[in-house]
Protein backbone atom coordinates (compact mmCIF):
# COMPACT_ATOMS: atom_id res chain seq x y z
CA UNK A 1 0.00 0.00 0.00
CA UNK A 2 0.93 3.78 -0.26
CA UNK A 3 1.34 6.45 2.26
CA UNK A 4 -2.15 8.01 2.98
CA UNK A 5 -0.87 10.75 5.42
CA UNK A 6 2.65 12.07 5.39
CA UNK A 7 2.91 12.94 8.89
CA UNK A 8 0.41 11.25 11.59
CA UNK A 9 0.48 12.80 15.08
CA UNK A 10 -1.04 10.63 17.77
CA UNK A 11 -2.43 12.53 20.65
CA UNK A 12 -2.45 9.97 23.83
CA UNK A 13 -0.75 6.66 23.36
CA UNK A 14 -3.04 3.89 24.90
CA UNK A 15 -4.91 0.75 23.37
CA UNK A 16 -6.21 2.73 20.34
CA UNK A 17 -3.43 4.89 19.39
CA UNK A 18 -0.33 2.01 20.03
CA UNK A 19 -2.61 -0.51 17.55
CA UNK A 20 -3.05 2.27 14.62
CA UNK A 21 0.61 2.86 14.70
CA UNK A 22 1.30 -0.79 14.84
CA UNK A 23 -1.54 -1.35 11.59
CA UNK A 24 -0.20 1.87 9.89
CA UNK A 25 3.72 0.30 9.67
CA UNK A 26 2.08 -3.33 9.29
CA UNK A 27 0.83 -1.11 5.72
CA UNK A 28 3.16 1.74 5.04
CA UNK A 29 0.71 4.10 5.68
CA UNK A 30 2.18 7.31 7.29
CA UNK A 31 5.46 8.68 6.41
CA UNK A 32 6.44 9.66 10.11
CA UNK A 33 3.80 8.84 13.02
CA UNK A 34 4.60 11.31 15.91
CA UNK A 35 2.68 10.41 19.50
CA UNK A 36 2.34 12.42 23.34
CA UNK A 37 0.89 11.62 26.38
CA UNK A 38 -0.12 13.90 28.95
CA UNK A 39 1.98 11.11 31.17
CA UNK A 40 5.88 11.51 31.53
CA UNK A 41 5.55 7.78 31.78
CA UNK A 42 3.56 6.88 29.41
CA UNK A 43 5.86 8.94 26.93
CA UNK A 44 9.09 7.08 28.84
CA UNK A 45 7.19 3.57 27.49
CA UNK A 46 6.52 4.72 24.47
CA UNK A 47 10.39 5.96 23.83
CA UNK A 48 11.54 2.90 25.63
CA UNK A 49 9.44 0.20 23.08
CA UNK A 50 9.78 2.83 19.73
CA UNK A 51 6.07 2.51 19.39
CA UNK A 52 6.63 5.89 16.89
CA UNK A 53 8.77 7.97 14.92
CA UNK A 54 9.18 10.43 17.14
CA UNK A 55 7.17 11.18 21.03
CA UNK A 56 6.95 14.46 22.03
CA UNK A 57 6.29 16.13 25.19
CA UNK A 58 3.15 18.26 24.50
CA UNK A 59 0.00 17.96 22.06
CA UNK A 60 1.08 21.02 20.51
CA UNK A 61 4.16 19.24 19.17
CA UNK A 62 2.72 16.70 17.81
CA UNK A 63 0.25 18.52 15.89
CA UNK A 64 2.60 21.08 14.71
CA UNK A 65 3.00 19.81 10.76
CA UNK A 66 0.88 17.01 10.96
CA UNK A 67 -1.48 16.05 8.03
CA UNK A 68 -3.63 14.19 10.48
CA UNK A 69 -4.06 14.89 13.90
CA UNK A 70 -5.88 11.83 15.87
CA UNK A 71 -7.32 13.01 19.30
CA UNK A 72 -7.22 9.28 21.52
CA UNK A 73 -7.55 10.59 25.02
CA UNK A 74 -11.28 10.36 27.09
CA UNK A 75 -13.97 11.91 25.70
CA UNK A 76 -13.79 15.06 28.58
CA UNK A 77 -10.47 15.39 28.02
CA UNK A 78 -11.37 16.57 23.94
CA UNK A 79 -11.87 19.99 24.08
CA UNK A 80 -8.88 21.08 26.48
CA UNK A 81 -6.76 19.19 23.78
CA UNK A 82 -8.29 20.81 21.06
CA UNK A 83 -7.78 24.49 22.58
CA UNK A 84 -4.40 23.28 22.96
CA UNK A 85 -3.26 22.29 19.57
CA UNK A 86 -5.57 24.81 17.60
CA UNK A 87 -2.74 27.54 16.87
CA UNK A 88 -0.40 25.10 15.28
CA UNK A 89 -2.95 23.49 13.11
CA UNK A 90 -1.62 22.93 9.40
CA UNK A 91 -3.55 24.60 6.79
CA UNK A 92 -5.41 21.76 5.17
CA UNK A 93 -4.98 19.59 8.15
CA UNK A 94 -7.68 16.55 9.11
CA UNK A 95 -8.01 16.55 13.12
CA UNK A 96 -9.93 13.42 13.95
CA UNK A 97 -10.81 10.93 16.96
CA UNK A 98 -11.50 7.77 18.04
CA UNK A 99 -13.79 8.37 20.80
CA UNK A 100 -16.97 5.89 21.71
CA UNK A 101 -19.28 9.08 21.95
CA UNK A 102 -19.58 11.75 18.99
CA UNK A 103 -21.70 14.44 19.13
CA UNK A 104 -20.67 15.73 22.81
CA UNK A 105 -16.92 15.14 20.89
CA UNK A 106 -18.54 17.34 17.97
CA UNK A 107 -19.72 19.82 20.74
CA UNK A 108 -16.29 20.19 22.25
CA UNK A 109 -13.48 19.41 19.73
CA UNK A 110 -15.24 21.94 16.63
CA UNK A 111 -15.51 25.54 18.28
CA UNK A 112 -11.88 25.32 18.27
CA UNK A 113 -10.71 24.33 15.28
CA UNK A 114 -9.83 26.61 12.82
CA UNK A 115 -11.66 27.15 9.79
CA UNK A 116 -8.39 25.68 7.38
CA UNK A 117 -8.50 22.13 8.69
CA UNK A 118 -10.76 19.57 8.11
CA UNK A 119 -12.72 17.45 11.36
CA UNK A 120 -13.87 14.15 10.62
CA UNK A 121 -14.96 12.37 13.93
CA UNK A 122 -14.22 8.53 14.10
CA UNK A 123 -15.14 5.75 16.64
CA UNK A 124 -13.41 2.28 15.87
CA UNK A 125 -15.24 -0.80 17.21
CA UNK A 126 -12.23 -2.48 18.79
CA UNK A 127 -10.63 -3.14 22.00
CA UNK A 128 -9.46 -5.17 24.70
CA UNK A 129 -9.64 -4.40 28.60
CA UNK A 130 -5.91 -3.94 28.13
CA UNK A 131 -4.42 0.05 28.06
CA UNK A 132 -1.48 1.44 27.90
CA UNK A 133 1.72 2.03 24.93
CA UNK A 134 2.49 -2.13 25.26
CA UNK A 135 -1.10 -2.89 24.76
CA UNK A 136 -1.59 -2.57 20.97
CA UNK A 137 -1.21 -4.73 18.14
CA UNK A 138 -1.63 -4.31 14.77
CA UNK A 139 -4.61 -6.96 14.02
CA UNK A 140 -7.17 -5.32 16.59
CA UNK A 141 -9.14 -3.72 13.75
CA UNK A 142 -9.12 -6.44 11.18
CA UNK A 143 -12.46 -7.34 10.09
CA UNK A 144 -13.76 -4.88 13.10
CA UNK A 145 -15.86 -1.63 12.01
CA UNK A 146 -15.22 1.83 12.05
CA UNK A 147 -18.06 4.58 12.30
CA UNK A 148 -17.04 8.22 10.66
CA UNK A 149 -19.71 10.82 11.84
CA UNK A 150 -18.56 13.62 9.63
CA UNK A 151 -20.59 17.23 10.40
CA UNK A 152 -22.66 17.87 8.01
CA UNK A 153 -20.44 20.88 6.26
CA UNK A 154 -16.98 18.46 6.23
CA UNK A 155 -15.02 18.13 3.01
CA UNK A 156 -15.76 14.90 1.15
CA UNK A 157 -12.22 14.65 0.32
CA UNK A 158 -11.32 14.61 3.53
CA UNK A 159 -13.81 12.07 4.28
CA UNK A 160 -12.77 9.61 2.00
CA UNK A 161 -9.08 10.27 2.70
CA UNK A 162 -9.91 8.79 6.06
CA UNK A 163 -11.45 6.38 5.21
CA UNK A 164 -9.02 4.68 2.96
CA UNK A 165 -6.88 5.02 5.99
CA UNK A 166 -9.15 3.23 8.25
CA UNK A 167 -9.67 0.85 5.23
CA UNK A 168 -6.06 -0.06 4.81
CA UNK A 169 -5.45 -0.86 8.79
CA UNK A 170 -8.40 -3.28 8.08
CA UNK A 171 -11.83 -1.83 9.26
CA UNK A 172 -14.69 -2.01 7.34
CA UNK A 173 -16.07 1.54 7.67
CA UNK A 174 -19.49 3.44 7.63
CA UNK A 175 -20.66 6.86 8.09
CA UNK A 176 -23.50 7.83 10.47
CA UNK A 177 -24.97 11.22 11.79
CA UNK A 178 -23.60 11.45 15.51
CA UNK A 179 -27.22 11.38 16.87
CA UNK A 180 -27.53 7.89 15.67
CA UNK A 181 -23.92 6.70 16.26
CA UNK A 182 -24.38 7.42 20.41
CA UNK A 183 -28.06 5.74 20.05
CA UNK A 184 -26.56 2.80 18.59
CA UNK A 185 -23.55 2.49 20.75
CA UNK A 186 -25.36 2.97 23.58
CA UNK A 187 -27.26 0.09 22.82
CA UNK A 188 -24.62 -2.44 21.38
CA UNK A 189 -21.69 -0.98 23.98
CA UNK A 190 -22.58 1.27 26.69
CA UNK A 191 -25.30 0.13 28.55
CA UNK A 192 -23.65 -3.57 28.48
CA UNK A 193 -20.76 -2.06 30.32
CA UNK A 194 -23.00 -0.18 32.64
CA UNK A 195 -24.86 -3.40 33.24
CA UNK A 196 -21.12 -5.92 33.37
CA UNK A 197 -20.09 -2.96 36.40
CA UNK A 198 -23.31 -3.11 37.99
CA UNK A 199 -23.10 -6.86 38.35
CA UNK A 200 -19.84 -7.12 39.53
CA UNK A 201 -20.53 -4.69 42.34
CA UNK A 202 -23.31 -6.83 43.25
CA UNK A 203 -21.33 -9.59 43.67
CA UNK A 204 -18.64 -7.59 45.38
CA UNK A 205 -21.41 -6.52 47.35
CA UNK A 206 -23.33 -9.34 48.21
CA UNK A 207 -21.45 -10.78 51.49
CA UNK A 208 -23.32 -14.03 51.30
CA UNK A 209 -20.71 -15.28 48.73
CA UNK A 210 -17.24 -15.12 49.39
CA UNK A 211 -14.77 -13.01 47.55
CA UNK A 212 -12.86 -16.42 46.90
CA UNK A 213 -16.29 -18.43 45.34
CA UNK A 214 -16.87 -15.55 42.91
CA UNK A 215 -12.84 -15.68 41.95
CA UNK A 216 -12.96 -19.24 41.89
CA UNK A 217 -16.58 -20.08 40.96
CA UNK A 218 -16.56 -17.72 38.01
CA UNK A 219 -18.56 -19.46 34.80
CA UNK A 220 -18.46 -17.90 31.66
CA UNK A 221 -21.02 -15.10 32.09
CA UNK A 222 -19.77 -13.32 35.05
CA UNK A 223 -16.60 -14.28 33.51
CA UNK A 224 -17.03 -11.99 30.70
CA UNK A 225 -18.95 -9.22 32.77
CA UNK A 226 -15.47 -8.94 34.86
CA UNK A 227 -13.26 -8.46 31.55
CA UNK A 228 -15.46 -6.03 30.71
CA UNK A 229 -16.00 -4.13 33.73
CA UNK A 230 -12.07 -4.32 34.09
CA UNK A 231 -11.71 -1.49 31.25
CA UNK A 232 -10.79 2.17 31.77
CA UNK A 233 -12.34 3.68 34.47
CA UNK A 234 -11.36 7.76 32.73
CA UNK A 235 -12.83 6.71 29.97
CA UNK A 236 -16.02 5.03 30.71
CA UNK A 237 -16.80 7.82 33.51
CA UNK A 238 -16.45 10.33 30.20
CA UNK A 239 -18.40 8.10 28.31
CA UNK A 240 -21.57 8.12 30.37
CA UNK A 241 -21.89 11.52 31.10
CA UNK A 242 -21.24 12.52 27.56
CA UNK A 243 -23.61 10.09 26.11
CA UNK A 244 -25.88 10.58 29.10
CA UNK A 245 -29.62 11.02 27.12
CA UNK A 246 -28.75 7.95 24.65
CA UNK A 247 -27.59 5.47 27.91
CA UNK A 248 -30.27 6.23 29.90
CA UNK A 249 -33.19 5.87 27.01
CA UNK A 250 -31.65 2.26 26.57
CA UNK A 251 -31.15 1.46 30.77
CA UNK A 252 -34.57 3.00 31.17
CA UNK A 253 -35.92 0.14 28.42
CA UNK A 254 -33.58 -2.35 29.84
CA UNK A 255 -35.18 -1.63 33.26
CA UNK A 256 -38.69 -2.49 31.79
CA UNK A 257 -37.29 -5.85 30.26
CA UNK A 258 -35.61 -6.55 33.60
CA UNK A 259 -39.32 -5.97 35.39
CA UNK A 260 -40.62 -8.18 32.36
CA UNK A 261 -38.60 -10.73 32.94
CA UNK A 262 -38.93 -10.54 36.93
CA UNK A 263 -42.60 -11.19 36.46
CA UNK A 264 -42.30 -14.39 34.35
CA UNK A 265 -39.94 -15.84 36.56
CA UNK A 266 -42.01 -15.01 39.76
CA UNK A 267 -45.42 -16.48 38.31
CA UNK A 268 -43.79 -19.56 36.72
CA UNK A 269 -44.11 -18.17 32.88
CA UNK A 270 -42.01 -20.86 31.16
CA UNK A 271 -43.30 -19.94 28.12
CA UNK A 272 -42.60 -16.40 27.82
CA UNK A 273 -38.85 -16.96 29.16
CA UNK A 274 -38.41 -19.80 26.55
CA UNK A 275 -40.06 -17.28 24.13
CA UNK A 276 -37.74 -14.60 25.19
CA UNK A 277 -34.35 -16.08 24.97
CA UNK A 278 -35.04 -17.92 21.70
CA UNK A 279 -35.45 -14.48 20.21
CA UNK A 280 -32.25 -13.78 21.51
CA UNK A 281 -30.70 -16.44 21.15
CA UNK A 282 -31.08 -15.69 17.16
CA UNK A 283 -29.65 -12.03 17.71
CA UNK A 284 -25.95 -14.09 18.46
CA UNK A 285 -26.70 -16.16 15.72
CA UNK A 286 -26.78 -13.09 13.79
CA UNK A 287 -23.44 -11.89 15.06
CA UNK A 288 -21.86 -14.75 14.51
CA UNK A 289 -22.68 -14.87 10.84
CA UNK A 290 -21.56 -11.55 10.38
CA UNK A 291 -18.46 -12.41 11.31
CA UNK A 292 -18.30 -9.95 14.38
CA UNK A 293 -17.59 -13.14 17.06
CA UNK A 294 -16.78 -17.33 17.28
CA UNK A 295 -19.15 -20.17 17.64
CA UNK A 296 -15.96 -21.82 18.83
CA UNK A 297 -16.00 -23.60 22.47
CA UNK A 298 -15.86 -21.03 25.13
CA UNK A 299 -16.02 -18.19 22.68
CA UNK A 300 -12.57 -19.61 21.00
CA UNK A 301 -10.33 -19.56 23.82
CA UNK A 302 -7.32 -21.37 24.25
CA UNK A 303 -8.10 -23.54 27.13
CA UNK A 304 -5.97 -22.76 30.05
CA UNK A 305 -3.58 -25.20 30.87
CA UNK A 306 -3.28 -27.11 34.60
Amino acid sequence: MSVIYDRVALIGLGLIASSMVHAMRRAGLAGEVVGTSRSAETRATAREIGLCDRIVDTAAEAAEGADLVVLCVPVGAMGRVAAEIAPVLKAGATVSDVGSVKQAVIDAVAPHLPDTVHFVPAHPLAGTEQSGPRSGFAELFDNRWCLIVPPADTDPDAVTRLRGLWEAMGSFVETMEAEHHDLVLAVTSHTPHLIAYTMVGVADDLRRVTDSEVVKYSAAGFRDFTRIAASDPTMWRDVFLNNKEATLEILGRFTEELFALQRAIRQGDGDMLHDYFTHTRAIRRGIIEAGQDTDAPNFGRAPKKP
